[in-house]
């Protein structure tokens, strides 16, 4: 028995060690690339010193050469995705507790959950174009506000979504025991509902930040310059 928990032991040691090696070796491959010369960025050599020589060239043109471009788009970045998934999780949070709990008679409210998430079913490129018009008609075009607002238009159905589920699952005798009590529905959404989903707030917020981060096709439409994120500034 004991050879067998000493082997059964060894075997997920060792799965979780190929495991390991095999998720991180893409980030450490990424932190060798970076020290690397610009002609040898994409060969298979990753043994400093005895495949390739370090450098610090790429740093110096990022950080030296383009040093106030990389700043530049990394703050448009951080405020772009940060402002954008707080309002979608605001206003995704008030949607989603009104169709977890209210009742709506002319338009079920699981119909008025599918409606909301098929559109986050369209690809990007449909609303491209129609995005474009409506920012350079509001003048909005090559500035931080626009694209906010595009981030917000496209992550609000997933994060309604969400947090409809995200609601359903809580229970409500919680909250009909506060209504008893006195407490209006505002009071009951802040000081009840919203702390005892706190996970999914954060879920929702970092899927979004994540979206709006590395996002690319609106921020090449809709911006040419001035509010130009980091992911644009690589490519």
């Amino acid at each position: 028995m004991n050879a067998r928990k000493y082997l059964s032991s060894m075997g997920i040691g060792t799965i979780l060690i190929i495991f390991s090696i095999w998720t991180l070796f893409p980030f450490l491959y990424i932190a060798i690339t970076a020290f690397k010369p610009p002609g040898e960025s994409y060969t298979l050599d990753f043994i400093p010193w005895l495949q390739f020589r370090p450098t610090l060239y790429s740093w110096r043109v990022v950080l030296g050469t383009q040093g106030g471009r990389t700043i530049k788009a990394l703050v448009n970045s951080i405020i772009v995705a940060t402002v954008s998934s707080f309002i979608v999780i605001s206003l995704g949070c008030l949607a989603g507790y009104a169709l977890s709990r209210f009742v709506f008679e002319k338009w079920k409210n699981k119909d008025i959950a599918v409606w909301i998430l098929s559109n986050r079913m369209f690809p990007p490129v449909a609303i491209v174009i129609p995005l474009f018009l409506i920012m350079r008609t509001l003048r909005l075009l090559d500035t931080k506000s626009g694209l906010i607002i595009a981030h917000t238009l496209y992550n609000l159905p997933l994060a309604v979504w969400l947090m409809f589920d995200f609601f359903n699952e809580l229970s409500r005798d919680i909250e009909e025991a506060a209504l008893v009590d006195g407490c209006s529905r505002l009071g009951i959404f802040f000081k009840i509902a919203v702390p005892l989903s706190a996970s999914g707030l954060v879920a929702v917020y970092v899927l979004c930040f994540i979206f709006s981060w590395s996002e690319l096709l609106f921020v090449v439409s809709l911006s040419y310059s001035k509010a130009t994120t980091l992911p644009v500034m690589i490519a």
